[in-house]
Order: structure tokens, then sequence, then C-alpha cells
């Protein structure tokens, strides 16, 4: 009888816990599909710092044309290889000359979304900036919010979410590229957020 009733609770428990997992799982994808590139132009509130996370051409276009905009001070490209020159990073004649010397920084210290918020806060204590908008791709959003806010409490980070074209959220569960991602991305999104709650970071 008793051994009966511990399995009961026990299959209750599993299935209590892949329910949570599903609902935060689609909850995830959720918030990602409401992440929408806003449009650049002067009616885009300025920051002091852009910071864009490296991973996708896309990322860098969007950071630069910010910058371009004047939708920024200073940009800072973040997690850009040792080994990489400049000219492999920025498009040809995307940026002048001169807009390059004064407000173009391409971090080369951080290797993971940690790293990056470590790389940003440095730049942002360097400069003395309070406020900053973040870009990087849409799914990779909500983990990094997670980490760059924690790394910088007292700062006003602003999302700039980008859509990359290997990314398709329409169906995206017809999509096995799109939602291996999304699970993946998922998981390490939990990760952070629980070692975060458990001040393993």
């Amino acid at each position: 009888m008793m051994l009966g009733i511990k399995k009961t609770l026990f299959l209750l428990l599993v299935c209590l816990a892949v329910a949570s997992w599903g609902i935060g799982f689609l909850s995830f994808v959720q918030t990602v599909g409401n992440y929408r590139q806003p449009v650049i132009s002067a009616a885009l509130a300025p920051t002091q710092a852009i910071v864009v996370l490296t991973g996708g051409s896309e990322r860098v276009t969007a950071g630069l044309d910010l910058l371009k905009e004047g939708r920024g001070v200073k940009l800072l490209i973040s997690g850009v290889h040792a080994g990489v020159r400049n000219s492999e990073i920025l498009p040809i004649n995307s940026v002048p000359p001169e807009l390059q010397e004064c407000c173009l920084v391409l971090g080369r210290v951080a290797t993971n979304t940690r790293g990056n918020a470590a790389e940003a806060q440095a730049f942002m204590e360097q400069y003395h900036y309070d406020t900053m908008r973040l870009v990087t791709a849409n799914y990779h959003m909500p983990r990094s919010l997670l980490l760059f806010q924690s790394a910088m409490p007292d700062k006003r980070i602003t999302p700039f979410p980008v859509q990359p074209d290997i990314v398709n959220l329409d169906s995206w569960w017809r999509w096995p590229g799109t939602f291996s991602l999304l699970l993946l991305e998922y998981h390490k999104y939990l990760f952070v957020k629980l070692s975060l709650m458990l001040g393993a970071y």
C-alpha cells in the first residue's frame, strides 16, 4: 500500500516537472517571438553605449547603423576573436575612418555570454556610462539580459533584438534547426537563471 502511494506521488511529481518545463519552454518561445527589431531612426531614444555581441553579421550591421545614426556615443563589439582583423568584422566602407577612430571599440577578451557581460561592464566603467543598448539575436536576448543585468544592476540596459535569417519563428516547431536552437537556448537560459538564484555566478 505504502509503496503504491510513493510510486503515485513520484509519477505525479514527474508529470508536474514535465508540465512546468513545457509551459516554461512555450513561454520562452513566446518571449523570443515578441522581440521585434526596432526601426533605427531619430525617434529611437539614444543611449551612451551600444554593445554588440558577436555571433552573426546582422548584429554587427545593426550596431554600426545605430552608431552612424547617432543612437549612441560609442560602440563596443564584444567577443571578437584575437586572430580576426578589423576588416573581417566591419563591412567594407561601412564606417567612416574618423568614426572608427573615436567611437568604435573591438573587445577581444570575451569567449561566451558571461564574458561579454564582464567585458561590457569594464567598458561602461571605463567611459563612465550609465545607459546601454544591447544588440544580439532575439533568441539570445533573454539569457543575455539576465547576465548583463546581474553584472550591471545600476545601469539602464535597453534590448535591441535582431532577427537572424536562419531562425524561422513562424511555425517554429516545423523547422528542426529553429526548434533545436530554441531548445538549447532555453536550457542555457534555465541554467543561468538557476545559477544566479543560487549565487553560483
